[in-house]
């Protein structure tokens, strides 16, 4: 339980920050009630958590061996493959994901209208959260680590990952926005990824 509390934290939190759904709660915050903003967006991304381990759960239906170097095979990759991306990032924050985000709210405000009541900013929130985490890496990797850890720990861990996060884009999102490297957090990420694949090889032996 609290390994898999641990590692769902840790996991979400160094993902999340600067991600492409942190910088979509910062924009709506500067625009909107922050509280309505939070609410949505952490309501989307618990939703997420919550479909994701259930997925697991499913997957660990699957024989033990498949699920355990499945696991390995994927933060391992997940981890190479960040690292790599780090290497060819700019120091600054990475404009290509602020950019995404602004567009993406500025789609949805397109279709609303331009007095919005407190549900319509809850449900623009959610919306543009969900389906910005829809196939992220984060929700494949906790869809991988519910297959083979405590489900509730794994659940609860990145919930308040997510929380944290989002918390952080909508108090001082937009005072830190600037300050973040995108390249420093995608290599911890990277360097997260590559400690889960090799604990799940040794704790499989």
């Amino acid at each position: 339980m609290i390994t898999a509390f641990t590692a769902g934290l840790l996991l979400i939190t160094v993902s999340e920050l600067g991600d492409k759904t942190f910088f979509i709660a910062v924009i709506l915050a500067m625009h909107h009630s922050r509280r309505l903003v939070f609410t949505g967006v952490i309501a989307a991304l618990a939703a997420m958590t919550i479909l994701s381990v259930l997925l697991g759960q499913t997957v660990s239906l699957l024989p033990k061996a498949y699920i355990h170097y499945a696991e390995i095979v994927l933060f391992i990759a997940f981890g190479l493959k960040l690292l790599y991306d780090a290497k060819k990032m700019p120091a600054a924050c990475d404009t290509e994901v602020v950019e995404e985000a602004e567009a993406a709210v500025k789609q949805a405000d397109l279709q609303l209208p331009k007095r919005k009541s407190a549900w319509a900013i809850i449900v623009e929130a959610f919306i543009l959260t969900f389906m910005a985490e829809w196939g992220d890496r984060t929700q494949i990797a906790t869809i991988a680590l519910a297959a083979a850890n405590n489900p509730f720990g794994v659940t609860i861990g990145a919930i308040l990952g997510h929380a944290i996060c989002a918390a952080i884009a909508v108090i001082g999102g937009k005072m830190i926005a600037g300050r973040i490297s995108e390249r420093q957090l995608t290599f911890i990420g990277g360097c997260l990824f590559l400690v889960f694949g090799v604990v799940a090889a040794i704790e499989g032996r």
